[in-house]
This record gives structure tokens, sequence and C-alpha cells, in this order.
């Protein structure tokens, strides 16, 4: 697994994501490069970020009121203990460039201790200060009926 801050995937790779190479898909928004235009891209940086441990993007791109240290340490652990395994978006609800909510629906697949698992989300993404200008952030994870 890489290390925590910065990922040791090179940019030619494939993104974790799915949705190309690392250095155009993932990593601009990873580093700050570039903003995610869609509550999709964000909810695919994340995951990506999960991926990598790339725990500042995580911590940027999700409000709490938790302390940040704390907020922290529970990245590290969740991304030392799982190994995310691929990702497919499901569906799609708003979060375009000209919304202000949206929600993306995903199944994410993972393994922990070599035990596989799958992670099906619904989750809620909304923009900075509910401006068309301000950064989409994840909100938080919605229900999902079975």
């Amino acid at each position: 697994m890489a290390g925590f801050g910065r990922s040791a995937l090179d940019g030619q790779q494939p993104c974790p994501c799915g949705g190309g190479r690392y250095g155009r898909c993932c990593r601009p928004l990873h580093r700050q490069e570039r903003a995610a235009v869609s509550a999709e891209q964000l909810m695919r940086s994340r995951y990506s970020a999960f991926a990598l441990a790339e725990l500042d993007h995580l911590l940027r791109t999700q409000p709490s009121s938790e302390p940040l240290p704390q907020r922290r340490r529970s990245l590290e652990a969740s991304c030392r203990q799982l190994r995310w395994c691929g990702l497919e978006i499901v569906a799609t609800a708003g979060g375009g460039p000209t919304d202000l909510e949206g929600t993306v629906t995903f199944v994410a697949r993972y393994s922990v201790g070599g035990q596989p698992g799958v992670l099906r989300e619904q989750s809620r993404f909304g923009r900075e200060g509910g401006r068309l200008d301000g950064a989409w952030l994840y909100l938080e994870a919605l229900q999902l009926s079975d």
C-alpha cells in the first residue's frame, strides 16, 4: 500500500476509480491542481483517496465537527485495514456543474485480511456554502433499501 500523504502511483498508471490514467483522473484533485466539476468526480476521487491513503483530500472534502487529529487517526486506521479493489458507479442524480446537490450510488469492493467485502452506498454531495462556485463536498451516506 502507498504511504500516507502522497501516492506511490505514477501518473501513467490506471486510476483506482477506473476513470483512466491516475495523472489525468484523480491525482490533480488529490493535489488540489483542479476542483471536481461534479459530485461523481468527487466521489471517484474520494474512492481513490481511500485506496491510496490520500488523507488530506478525504479530510478536505468532508465537513465534520469532529476534531481533525481524531478524524486523521480514524482515516489512517481505515486505510491500513482495507484494501480497495474496484468501484462501480450504479447511478447519479443531480450533481452536475449547474447543481447545488447530487447523489451518487455506487458499489465498492474491498478486502480485509484477505476476506472480500462489498460496500453499497448512496452518497449525498453538496456545494460548499450552497453556491454554484462552491467546491463539491461529501455530506453523508444515505440508506439504501435492499
